[in-house]
């Protein structure tokens, strides 16, 4: 069962914390996109401005903590406070604390730091600044790390890497921890932080690697650049890139039984996940016929649940066409003529791309829209493709439909799809 959700996402004003702050911005396909040459999505928190969030953290760790460290902390408080546990008196003490990171962009400034003191002439007290700050922030368990200590936890403790689908592969680590009678209570966050200057410079190679294309081997420059001059568009007609963002989405996941001991609430259950690959020899590509998406819906549902009872999807389009296209393939060979009246909705452009936190964000956004009987729009989506089979709910209203079941999708680049089944409390 998820009984609590917490977040630390780009805002309009303030950053989005809370279920009720996630569903202002996305029942009404808002964008807190920005544009300074490319459009992305920043949590604009002053650094020291963090500790109001999460307090009572020594000032000797916190000083040291990147983006990538608050960011976790603050939705990992967040998500506990929903659930009624106090972290601070010690209710997250026997939790697992299990992380998905992508990007590597936070730890590689401490890393450098480190790597590049001179042993010879730096004073003790900064050799023990940059060797705590190293320690920290220089491996990609660092959030899980910094998160167990707040919690004090003595249960398990660990990092996915997959990519985008890091905490969608957690959550289902979550789950077999919870229904095996390993743990009864874990929280689930993803986290990423990608460095707005790596990204014009990847444009910048990519422009270099498209004028030399014809020389290269088939498959290794894309035919198409990305671009991150104009704001991404899922499902869009004029869906031509991805925008990224950063942030955290952390839930809180208990047995039935111990939500009940101390009377939780719960937004909804996670019923079955699976996970497949393409089985490409290319370890950026994606196979677009969606065979793969739709071996892991049918090892999702397995011989108990029927597609034909989801009436919503929760999509990972980000605006890349290979996306929608290996998702359209995939839903008409599962839904057929059915497919015209199913519902399926994005809501990257909300936040940005957040790679990381992109499977616990959609798992709660779609426990939110169960909850409430109402869809959220595909942000950005004003004139949906053609090729659709589905509905993308455009605009910037939410659509009433009554949801028992939902499917949450996510992918990581190289073929990875999954699949998230869930239902009502």
């Amino acid at each position: 069962m998820v009984t609590g959700m917490g977040f630390c996402l780009p805002g309009l004003d303030e950053p989005v914390r809370s279920a009720e702050d996630l569903w202002a911005i996305a029942s009404q396909g808002q964008s807190c996109l920005t544009s300074d040459g490319i459009y992305h999505s920043s949590v604009q928190v002053p650094r020291e401005g963090f500790g109001k969030y999460v307090p009572g953290i020594p000032e000797t760790f916190s000083k040291h903590f990147t983006k990538a460290h608050w960011f976790g902390l603050v939705s990992l408080a967040g998500a506990a406070a929903d659930a009624g546990l106090d972290v601070l008196a010690g209710d997250l003490r026997e939790a697992a604390v299990l992380v998905g990171r992508g990007s590597v962009d936070a730890n590689v400034e401490s890393y450098l730091r480190a790597l590049n003191a001179d042993a010879a002439t730096i004073t003790p007290a900064d050799a023990l600044d940059l060797y705590v700050g190293a320690e920290q922030a220089a491996s990609p368990s660092d959030v899980a790390v910094v998160q167990s200590a707040l919690a004090r936890s003595t249960g398990p403790c660990f990092t996915a890497a997959a990519g985008c689908a890091s905490s969608a592969v957690q959550l289902g680590t979550a789950f077999m921890m919870i229904t095996t009678g390993v743990a009864d209570l874990a929280v689930v966050s993803g986290v990423d932080v990608f460095n707005a200057g790596l990204v014009r410079k990847a444009q910048q190679l990519l422009r270099v690697a498209q004028r030399s294309a014809a020389d290269a081997p088939d498959g290794t420059v894309p035919p198409e650049l990305p671009s991150f001059d104009r704001p991404m568009r899922p499902y869009d007609r004029r869906a031509e890139c991805v925008n990224f963002g950063e942030g955290a989405a952390t839930l809180v996941l208990e047995s039935r039984e111990h939500a009940a001991r101390r009377s939780g609430v719960s937004y909804g259950r996670i019923l079955s996940f699976a996970m497949t690959r393409d089985g490409l020899a290319h370890p950026l590509a994606s196979d677009e016929s969606g065979a793969g998406l739709v071996a892991a819906v049918r090892r999702c549902l397995g011989g108990r649940w029927d597609v034909e009872d989801v009436p919503y999807i929760h999509g990972a389009s980000d605006g890349d066409a290979m996306v929608t296209a290996f998702e359209c393939n995939a839903i008409r060979e599962l839904y057929g003529p059915a497919a015209a009246k199913l519902l399926m909705t994005s809501q990257e452009a909300c936040f940005g791309h957040n790679g990381a936190p992109a499977g616990a964000l959609g798992v709660a956004l779609t426990l939110l829209m169960m909850q409430r009987g109402e869809v959220c729009p595909t942000a950005n989506c004003e004139e949906p493709a053609e090729e659709l089979p589905f509905d993308p709910v455009p605009g910037t209203r939410t659509r009433l439909l009554d949801i028992p079941l939902a499917l949450n999708f996510t992918y990581q680049i190289g073929g990875v799809k999954n699949v998230i089944l869930l239902g009502r409390p």
